[in-house]
């Protein structure tokens, strides 16, 4: 006689929709936060913006190449539909607090106090990399988020349309990571997939204004004959003054040297070469 079968466990219930669709939209609520604009969220995802409030509102679930596009976005993955948004990430050792690397990097330098470095807008200039009777202005966005300081910008699109490139948001936008060094503030910034990076070092320029920041930038290109790797470069910190943040927007971001304000001028030292 065949030995008898032990008993089937008894099947866990099916999840309850209403109570995955809250998950999901609580999640994407955490993972938007830090955006600063749904709009531009919507638009860099390709996800109509009422329909993404429905997410948000636990009213409906994407569909899956919608669910993995917004997996891709924020790099997650599935489980964002299951679990909260603190524990979606890998529970192995963060880069910077790596063991291969302690007292090297870990918290001193990722801890950037407001008052070295404060949140918000800032407009910055530097001499084009292509063109070394030109500059570029733009504007960078500096936030915190999860004990880490943050940037997020955009190439301007003048400047990438007299090089040929794309001018799509998803090609323009970059990202970076600061970190507090012994005289200052380094950068780390790449575009998607790491595609063209830069390093940025910054120092605080406290006898002309307490709101400049000045240091250079490099790319990180191959040499070549033509143009540039390396350019003195100047933020401005704008924080929260909207008209202000509004009419640095609108104006060019690729503009002669008579169209620069002066004290940005100074601080690029034209006069002298970079060292």
């Amino acid at each position: 006689m065949a030995p008898a079968r032990p008993p089937r466990a008894p099947a866990a219930p099916d999840p309850d929709p209403a109570r995955l669709r809250a998950i999901f939209g609580e999640n994407l609520r955490k993972l938007s936060a830090d955006y600063p604009s749904i709009a531009g969220l919507c638009r860099d995802l390709g996800i109509n913006r009422t329909q993404f409030n429905r997410y948000l509102t636990a009213e409906s679930f994407p569909r899956p190449d919608v669910l993995h596009r917004i997996c891709q976005f924020f790099g997650t993955d599935a489980r964002i539909l299951l679990e909260p948004a603190g524990k979606l990430r890998s529970a192995s050792f963060d880069l910077l607090g790596h063991p291969a690397v302690a007292g090297f990097f870990g918290s001193e330098p990722v801890a950037v106090p407001e008052d070295l470095f404060p949140s918000g807008i800032y407009r910055f200039v530097r001499r084009s990399f292509v063109d070394e009777t030109l500059f570029v202005r733009g504007l960078v966005y500096i936030h915190r988020a999860d004990g880490y300081t943050f940037l997020r910008g955009a190439e301007p699109i003048d400047a990438l349309r007299r090089q040929g490139l794309s001018t799509a948001r998803r090609d323009r936008e970059f990202r970076g990571i600061v970190m507090r060094q012994e005289e200052g503030i380094m950068i780390l910034v790449t575009h998607r997939n790491s595609l063209a990076c830069s390093f940025n070092f910054l120092a605080p320029e406290t006898s002309f204004q307490s709101n400049l920041w000045e240091g250079y930038v490099t790319r990180t290109v191959r040499e070549k004959i033509a143009g540039i790797r390396a350019a003195r470069m100047v933020y401005e910190h704008m924080g929260h003054n909207r008209a202000a943040i509004l009419a640095a927007a609108r104006g060019s971001s690729l503009v002669g040297i008579d169209e620069l304000p002066p004290f940005h001028a100074r601080l690029l030292r034209l006069d002298q070469p970079f060292r």
